[in-house]
């Protein structure tokens, strides 16, 4: 089948991932110990030779896509598309907090990500929509090509999600590590599957 192979690559570690902080489309770039994932990647991407490198445009993927981009020899294209899931008014809380104060909000979220988004934040079903839209420009653009993408831990989860036909509720279970590869075939083969 055509297509382009997609290599996902969520972004190093952040203070706030360290923290327990919920980020969406905030935070911080990388710190100490997420700069020498993305070393650690970058190195191991390079084997693969790549012929494009794309990025969110937030500063922790950025500056992932920056450091690979610099070790395989390609620039970085921005795709706004490609951010986490906007977390509403949970970005900069603490988890511990967001259980405490938003605790229904919260159960409805991790229950069913698809319909129910934090308070001023993105559903799944939002996420899915922009994220998709993207990759088919993306595959557009690199067909017959091997493409870094470098993104966020909830888009990453879907598509996982989505390559496996699994209900959406199981997404939380797809959630890569930091400076972790994903690597599916655009467009999927099992994009219908339950629930979805």
């Amino acid at each position: 089948m055509m297509g382009t192979d997609l290599l996902l690559v969520r972004h190093g570690q952040t203070d706030w991932n360290v923290e327990g902080r919920y980020q969406g489309q905030d935070g911080p770039g990388l710190n100490e110990a997420g700069r020498a994932q993305a070393e650690a990647v970058a190195r191991e991407l390079a084997v693969a030779r790549p012929d494009a490198l794309f990025s969110s445009d937030l500063p922790r993927a950025l500056e992932t896509a920056q450091i690979i981009g610099r070790t395989v020899g390609l620039s970085v294209q921005l795709e706004p598309r490609l951010r986490e899931i906007h977390q509403g008014i949970w970005q900069g809380m603490l988890y511990s907090d967001i259980q405490q104060r938003y605790g229904e909000a919260l159960r409805r979220f991790r229950e069913d990500p698809l319909h129910s988004p934090p308070p001023g934040g993105e559903t799944l079903a939002q996420l899915k929509a922009r994220i998709t839209a993207a990759l088919d420009d993306i595959a557009a653009r690199s067909p017959a090509s091997r493409v870094i993408v470098v993104t966020h831990k909830l888009p990453i989860a879907l598509l996982r999600c989505m390559e496996a036909g699994c209900p959406f509720d199981r997404v939380w279970q797809m959630i890569p590590g930091n400076a972790q590869v994903i690597t599916l075939h655009w467009p999927l083969e099992r994009a219908a599957a339950a629930g979805q």
